[in-house]
């Protein structure tokens, strides 16, 4: 039997500096940068008090270019995708180990203050690249679409009801 688990991180936050975007050596895109969250808590003693945990992130491929491109320091984002540690030895011998969040979504929120602007006041916002269905594709979901979602005479097992 199979055993689950789950590893989706979701975070709202601003950039506590630029996106570096750089390049694997076989060209594609890879983009990091580092978000901060706040959380606030009341004491027993009623005291407010304001916790800040820095995230490092990091995005690839498409979704690299488009943060290097859109994001910069201060900015509100909204991302999610998966917690993933790596390890490696440097020359001093010493094992290191770094965490990150490795997002395959991204909207950025709030007013742009880097010189871009967004349309409407919209978020901006981007997901993985789908291949775009071909037109015959797209008229055969509009058709199926359409038959599913017109009145029919169907009969409805009472048992199906669940009330």
């Amino acid at each position: 039997m199979a055993s689950y688990s789950v590893n989706k991180v979701i975070l709202i936050g601003n950039l506590t500096r630029d996106p570096e975007l750089r390049y694997t050596a076989k060209g594609i895109p890879v983009c990091s940068f580092s978000i901060a969250t706040s959380r606030n808590w009341t004491t027993p003693d009623g005291e407010s008090r304001e916790d800040t945990e820095f995230h490092n992130v990091v995005a690839w491929a498409k979704l690299a270019e488009i943060c290097g491109n859109l994001l910069h320091k201060g900015r509100k984002v909204y991302a999610s995708g998966r917690l993933q540690t790596r390890d490696w030895q440097p020359e001093d011998g010493v094992k290191r180990y770094k965490t990150e969040i490795v997002i395959d979504e991204m909207i950025a929120l709030g007013a742009n203050t880097g010189g871009q602007t967004t349309e409407g006041g919209k978020p901006e916002e981007s997901k993985p690249e789908k291949p775009s269905p071909d037109k015959d594709e797209e008229k055969e979901q509009k058709n199926k679409t359409e038959e599913n979602s017109k009145p029919g005479n169907e009969v409805i097992n009472p048992d199906d009801i669940p009330f």
